[in-house]
């Protein structure tokens, strides 16, 4: 479990550039604390925006890790080295999580009149495996977790929320010693709301325990909660920051630009069409646990299997609906708690529905990465050719370049595949996770195959270096600096770190680089500049996107 944990978690990491969206943001807030002041450090921001981003602790740990692997791996890679670490560590906790739920007495599969059923240590294990496959099926995580984000700082901070409250239903204090460094996690990283809903949740799930049990870990939590939370409020005043530079900062970290007091129809609307697919494929099996164990288990609705992670759930939904805007890399922070809701459901699988499973993944994932070889054949060979056609279209200029390494690693997954498979359909297997393993070892085929055959490819469409480096081409000598204001994060991120220029949010710079031509005139008009057109310039693979450069003159 743990090393196909790895192979997951670490392949497609590295190697390639920042890609746009949230992994070139990342990237550039966590670039421009490694490389800044101390005032960046208690306000991270976007070199040449000086906005402050949210929350600093994802940003503290990517900009230390550049500073100290920078020059070993390269900057990018150790921004994203923090995610990985992030993620095997969530999948971890996931696992422990799972096993002590799975240990208890209500959970327990019918004694045999002869003996002969697992001890529940051997079946804890059994549910945690189940979990964490079901984890790393999931379609939702492949490239959300391959990012510079600081989602996997808060989804790190959630796994450990639920692993602390798991543990102290045996040693309270240690359990509220650990929710307590999950809160810390989840809100230096997002929302403070978001510790909020999920820390009342916790609370809420104690109801199945008896009350002294409660106040160790209600204690431990709140202690080191409040503890942890405080030192970024507290180096705002050591640092001097104004009363309004500290009233917006509260505001952005309480949500004020995310959240409404009312249900988002936006998000209602966004839920309601992406969950289930993002979510695949353990919503189904979460909800049938639900059902399942609420209506026949020992405990009922009460059971701790069902109380904590489903508590936990409910609260991001609620959130979630308050959302103004809600996107898919927010999804993220439910499957833990899903996750866990559904391998408890795996034991009372049919074995029809088992067999269905098995051979629709079987067809899928072979289909699909059948698809991956040839496209990448086709664009090695030329033929067929009208694939390679296709593949010239949508990325013009883009010379493929043969790689013996990504091939190596590519037919050994590949061969690990088959292996699996042959595994799967000749010993049957009989423990619980085995509708499982094809799923999640498919999801992980795909993923290394697209990280190794068509990481120069996807890099190629993702990057903004091409373009970058043409824009330094095409600066005129004389440019004192670049207004950056009508870029989008993502493209000043990216623009900062291939060329270096001084692009910053200033009106009264002699250029001014855009992505909408439609604002830069609106601002002509509004600060009475004239605007002549310099550049203009995309991303290959980018048709709708414009890039243009003015020069700025004041009108006579």
């Amino acid at each position: 479990m743990l090393t196909i944990t790895l192979i997951y978690a670490f392949s497609g990491l590295f190697g390639h550039d920042p890609w746009k969206n949230d992994d070139a943001v990342g990237f550039g807030v966590m670039w421009t604390l490694a490389h800044g002041s101390f005032m960046d450090w208690i306000l991270p921001n976007l070199q040449g925006r000086g906005v402050l981003v949210g929350p600093p602790l994802p940003y503290w740990l990517g900009a230390i890790s550049i500073k100290y692997f920078g020059g070993i791996i390269g900057e990018v890679n150790s921004a994203r080295l923090v995610s990985g670490c992030c993620f095997v560590l969530s999948s971890i906790s996931i696992w422990y999580a799972s096993y002590l739920l799975g240990r208890r007495s209500e959970v327990q599969p019918m004694q045999f009149a002869l003996g002969g059923q697992p001890s529940p240590k051997e079946y804890g294990k059994t549910v945690a495996d189940g979990a964490l496959l079901i984890f790393l099926a999931c379609v939702g995580l492949a490239q959300r977790v391959h990012e510079a984000s600081p989602l996997l700082v808060e989804l790190l901070g959630l796994t450990w929320l639920i692993y602390g409250i798991v543990r102290s239903y045996d040693k309270p204090w240690q359990g509220g010693i650990i929710s307590g460094l999950g809160m810390i996690s989840i809100g230096l990283s997002g929302m403070l709301w978001t510790a909020i809903f999920l820390w009342v949740a916790a609370c809420l799930g104690f109801y199945t325990r008896p009350n002294k049990r409660l106040i160790g870990w209600l204690i431990g939590s709140i202690l080191v909660t409040v503890i942890g939370l405080s030192f970024w409020p507290i180096l705002w005043y050591q640092a001097g920051l104004s009363p309004e530079k500290i009233t917006n900062a509260w505001f952005i970290w309480l949500g004020r630009d995310q959240l409404q007091a009312s249900i988002s129809i936006n998000s209602l609307e966004f839920l309601t069409i992406n969950f289930w697919a993002y979510t695949w494929p353990v919503w189904p099996l979460s909800f049938w646990s639900i059902y399942l164990w609420s209506t026949k288990g020992k405990s009922g609705i009460n059971a701790a299997h069902l109380v904590i992670p489903g508590l936990l759930f409910v609260a991001e939904m609620i959130l979630f609906l308050l959302y103004k805007d809600l996107s898919e890399r927010d999804l993220m922070l439910l499957l833990p708690p899903m996750a866990i809701l559904a391998s408890f459901g795996l034991p009372f699988l049919r074995r029809g529905l088992i067999s269905f499973i098995d051979w629709l993944s079987l067809l899928t994932f072979t289909l699909a990465g059948a698809f991956i070889w040839v496209i990448w054949f086709a664009k090695m060979t030329g033929y067929p050719k009208s694939t390679a056609d296709n593949v010239a279209r949508y990325l013009p200029g883009f010379v493929a370049q043969f790689s013996f390494l990504d091939l190596f690693f590519a037919l050994i997954i590949t061969a690990i595949w088959f292996a699996i498979v042959r595994w799967r359909t000749s010993r049957a297997p009989k423990v619980i996770w085995r509708c499982l393993i094809i799923s999640t070892s498919g999801t992980i085929l795909l993923w290394v195959l697209l990280m190794s055959l068509w990481l120069p490819t996807i890099n190629y469409a993702k990057t903004y270096q091409p373009v970058a480096m043409r824009f330094l081409k095409a600066l005129p000598k004389d440019a004192k600096c670049v207004d950056s204001t009508f870029l989008g994060d993502a493209q000043l991120a990216s623009f900062h770190f291939f060329t270096s220029l001084n692009l910053k949010d200033d009106e009264n710079c002699d250029y001014k680089l855009t992505h909408s031509s439609e604002e830069a005139r609106a601002s002509e008009v509004l600060n009475r500049h004239q605007l002549e057109l310099v550049w203009e310039d995309r991303r290959d693979s980018d048709r709708d996107e414009r890039l243009r450069l003015y020069r700025v003159s004041t009108k006579p």
